[in-house]
């Protein structure tokens, strides 16, 4: 894209953070990794660091749903599709030739954000509901693939995963290890979401979201940026699906069908897919609340779907965003 077509992305944008917010963002981030930290040395119990663990790969996945849908305006249910393609990757490769979790973190987060690229093809001809049909679909399919796929998908049984191993003599199959690695990859997730939110190429992602037709006028390539989001939330998401993969030590087809998608888009909603701490938030209502609290699923199901009403009704934005006016007003009455 020409640099005066990225400059004026900028005019018909969502207005860029103020300058302060950069810092304001990172103290924030810092202080969170010291509370995600603090937890794991806190003597929590075995139960509490696994949901812990399975939230923390949730948001990862989630961010990278927070730059598609956030960013650029561009819905998908596909999303766990694409962590099965993360985590199905890593399988294939651990179990055929003999690849550990080091070397399958980047070839899965590459293959995932190729295929990502493709399922976004669609979205430059269709959008809205006929795109979320599409990438429902895309999970449907994937699901009818993995699960005729023989011994080279392990079919409906799916495929064993090898422990994660050590790093610097570090045993990272260990439950607060997988946890704090976990944690880590999480902040960088988060960190990388805020520098591309803040970035020209964010403000370029806003305009086509604001308006595409305008974007197209003033020069600006938006069948490549979308591809592009695309595939920059595909990494998110193979990531996501590696740690999944060795964390579980198994992985199976049903894990990555279209109605654990529609949650992840559901999470992503609730919690605000434009806001730093939005994805985090709505792992943690969805995903780690009702564990914690030992909810019943039928009750859990009802709760998510009167809570994803209220959240379209009253705080379209999401919880965060919500939190975020609430925190504004406040100021403005103190001043």
């Amino acid at each position: 894209m020409p640099d005066d077509a990225a400059g004026r992305a900028a005019a018909i944008a969502a207005p860029p953070l103020p300058r302060g917010a950069v810092p304001a963002g990172l103290i924030g981030l810092l202080l969170l990794a010291a509370v995600l930290v603090g937890i794991a040395f806190a003597g929590p119990s075995y139960r509490f660091l696994s949901v812990a663990v399975s939230t923390g790969i949730v948001a990862i996945a989630l961010y990278g749903l927070a730059v598609l849908f956030g960013q650029a305006g561009i819905l998908s249910v596909g999303h766990a599709g694409l962590i099965g393609v993360g985590a199905y990757t890593a399988a294939i490769i651990a179990g055929r030739y003999g690849l550990g979790f080091w070397p399958a973190l980047p070839i899965a987060a590459v293959v995932t954000a190729l295929v990502a690229g493709v399922l976004g093809l669609p979205a430059l001809r269709v959008s809205g509901h006929h795109y979320v049909i599409i990438t429902f679909a895309f999970c449907a399919l994937l699901t009818i693939v993995l699960t005729n796929g023989g011994s080279f998908t392990g079919a409906a049984a799916g495929l064993d995963v090898g422990p994660i191993g050590s790093l610097f003599g570090i045993r990272l199959d260990r439950l607060r290890n997988t946890y704090l690695l976990v944690v880590a990859v999480l902040l960088l997730a988060m960190l990388a979401t805020h520098l591309i939110a803040n970035s020209r190429y964010g403000r370029t992602l806003r305009s086509i979201r604001e308006n595409e037709l305008l974007a197209r006028a003033i020069g600006i390539n938006t069948a490549w940026h979308k591809i592009g989001a695309f595939m920059v939330s595909g990494v998110f998401a193979g990531i996501a699906g590696v740690l999944q993969a060795y964390y579980l030590r198994h992985i199976s087809p049903t894990l990555y069908g279209a109605f654990p998608s529609v949650y992840l888009a559901l999470m992503v909603m609730l919690g605000g897919p434009r806001l730093l701490y939005g994805p985090f938030a709505g792992a943690v209502i969805v995903n780690f609340l009702p564990e914690i609290l030992d909810m019943d699923p039928v009750d859990a199901r009802i709760a998510y779907g009167v809570g994803l009403v209220a959240v379209i009704l009253l705080l379209p934005g999401g919880v965060m965003a919500g939190f975020a006016a609430l925190a504004r007003r406040a100021r403005a009455v103190v001043r």
